[in-house]
């Protein structure tokens, strides 16, 4: 996600942060290195130039100028310019004052609507509301039966008056239903088209006049560049939308959409897709994104996805193991299992401030095949084994690396990083209780 843009800034002020004074020239040779950047990322050239100018107005101030970290000044003005660039601040959803909210997605045929229409309801469903989805979509084949499947994975109901119905007429008995049974959240499936013409327009404009949505949410994909941001404008000029969302951001590497489509049609991005699961659907934070691309990581949405998904019985339990040294490959499994629950790894290490600065770590390919061979490594040990490594000697280490389908390389590396993470581990604790000073590595594997 962001990946050159990402590399390119940070490559950029990297070198900036080393200067002691800065010049104007430097500044604007940096500027120069930013504005190439946004433009190979696919951003509007005309939200470029305004981006360029309002960073080079406040940049070439005496106050940065003169401070004592002048590299770290510009970098946070451009961290700010871009948090601004994409909304300033995080946009919720409209809640209505007389229930159900009622939410219209619309978009094009293939940007992830109805998914999203799902994950969206899922999203909903944990923060205790009672979603209820509609299939509106009558023309494309399976789309009604994709929403039901959708609806039944997520125990969420799914509201259909089949194929025959209009539109308006299911939206209107969807909010009847609604009412009747304490929805309190309507979320509006409705069709797409390959393009935009003025049929699909002339629909969702009727839907739009009967239901009176509190939210229009257009879906698209992030991965269109600034297709996404070209279809966000027709849409938005004539439905007027009230904010989008960008599918596929996690695959995006450049992220034009993302740092376009607010300036160019007014609509904040609400929501992005980050990954194919049902639960890969996360609000949208301008400020935490702006950081993530300059390198600083994402501390809150971190921590966010922790308290979500680690045990926390668990890991005080895991706590108190560390302390005594009594840290098993059991609990090595539980721990693994529960930071898989949080997300891809590399999306979570691009959360943690100055990981892609770590040796080894920028071009790592964090997935799901090493976790997997881990896995099948532990899982091949006996119950003794586990506890006690330190008894696996060779001829264990080739039953392991066969049960497991690795090879003894494999093993003995694992075994490896294991001994070492418990060190660390007693190191740490060591630390904390004052008796030492003594640095250590941590090995990431």
């Amino acid at each position: 996600m962001f990946q050159g843009l990402a590399d390119r800034l940070q490559a950029t002020f990297s070198k900036l942060k080393k200067k002691g004074k800065l010049t104007e020239a430097d500044i604007k040779d940096a500027l120069r290195e930013v504005r190439l950047a946004l433009l190979e990322a696919d951003v509007n050239f005309k939200i470029v130039k305004q981006f360029i100018d309002k960073v080079k107005e406040r940049a070439v101030g005496q106050e940065v100028l003169n401070s004592l970290t002048p590299g770290q000044h510009v970098v946070k003005l451009v961290n700010e310019e871009l948090t601004e660039l994409m909304g300033g601040s995080q946009s919720k959803l409209v809640v209505s004052s007389s229930p159900p909210t009622v939410i219209m997605m619309v978009g094009l045929q293939g940007a992830g609507k109805t998914t999203t229409s799902g994950k969206l309801a899922n999203l909903l469903k944990k923060q205790n509301r009672r979603p209820l989805l509609v299939a509106c979509d009558i023309y494309r084949p399976a789309a009604i039966k994709q929403l039901q499947v959708l609806g039944e994975q997520l125990s969420i109901p799914v509201y259909s008056m089949g194929d025959k119905n209009s539109p308006v007429n299911i939206a209107k008995a969807a909010i009847e239903h609604a009412k009747q049974h304490g929805n309190d959240y309507v979320i509006i499936d409705t069709a797409g088209r390959l393009h935009i013409d003025e049929t699909l327009m002339q629909e969702l404009q009727a839907v739009k006049e009967n239901v009176s949505p509190d939210e229009i949410l257009l879906v698209v994909d992030s991965m269109t560049g600034q297709d996404a941001v070209n279809v966000a404008e027709a849409f938005n000029n004539q439905l007027t939308l009230t904010g989008v969302v960008l599918t596929k951001l996690d695959g995006d590497t450049r992220g034009g959409a993302a740092l376009s489509v607010k300036a160019i049609t007014g609509c904040p991005i609400k929501f992005a897709g980050m990954g194919e699961k049902l639960d890969a659907l996360e609000p949208f934070h301008p400020d935490r994104m702006a950081s993530r691309i300059l390198g600083m990581g994402d501390v809150l949405s971190l921590i966010e996805k922790a308290q979500a998904n680690i045990d926390q019985e668990k890991a005080k339990e895991l706590e108190k193991k560390m302390r005594t040294a009594e840290f098993t490959f059991d609990d090595f499994l539980d721990q693994m299992e529960q930071v898989r629950n949080m997300g891809p790894l590399d999306q979570v290490l691009g959360m943690i401030p100055g990981a892609n600065k770590v040796k080894g770590l920028q071009n790592m390919q964090l997935d799901e095949k090493q976790l997997a061979h881990v896995e099948a490594i532990v899982k091949s040990m006996t119950k003794q084994e586990k506890q006690k490594p330190e008894i696996i000697n060779a001829s264990r280490r080739k039953r392991i690396a066969v049960g497991s389908g690795t090879n003894v390389s494999d093993v003995n590396r694992l075994l490896k990083q294991f001994s070492d993470m418990k060190k660390m581990m007693k190191q740490f604790t060591t630390q904390q209780k004052g008796k030492g000073k003594k640095k250590f590595k941590i090995p990431f594997f």
